[in-house]
């Protein structure tokens, strides 16, 4: 499972006009998962993303993370981030999961999420998303887990 994720101010995700997923300072985290994916690597990258520590401490070091902070999560599916890229100039997504199995990690990530942590939004996933944020730093970070990380 890939998660990209972004220290935000604010951010939203709107479909068809409509906000459905905003959230205040916290986390925006695009969410892939890639061929051979489980439950396993979607729990182990939540649990990695709920201790990350990417929010300054009272010395303004990096030493506290969304849930130290109660910050908000807005997870966002991305079937995108397991693009290869190392050849030609058109990315293929052979190596992201299939749609089905797609959704499915994603839908546990997100009921995992919501039962550890206390402010969760979520994009839509399959839908046409228009994605905002105030990225706070800038800070992003590259998470992945996978059976051979």
């Amino acid at each position: 499972m890939i998660g990209l994720i972004q220290r935000v101010s604010a951010a939203q995700v709107v479909v068809d006009g409509a906000v459905i997923g905003a959230i205040d300072a916290g986390l925006m985290v695009l969410v892939c998962a890639e061929k051979g994916d489980t439950e396993k690597e979607a729990d182990a990258l939540l649990g990695k993303l709920l201790s990350y520590r990417v929010f300054g401490d009272d010395a303004g070091k990096m030493n506290r993370s969304v849930t130290d902070v109660a910050g908000g999560l807005l997870l966002v599916p991305q079937f995108t981030l397991a693009a290869d890229t190392r050849s030609g100039t058109r990315p293929s997504f052979s190596p992201a999961a299939p749609p089905d199995e797609g959704k499915r990690l994603f839908d546990h990530f997100v009921r995992q999420a919501r039962a550890r942590h206390a402010i969760v939004a979520t994009g839509q996933f399959g839908a046409d998303m228009k994605v905002t944020l105030t990225n706070d730093g800038p800070v992003t970070f590259w998470l992945q887990t996978g059976p051979s990380r």
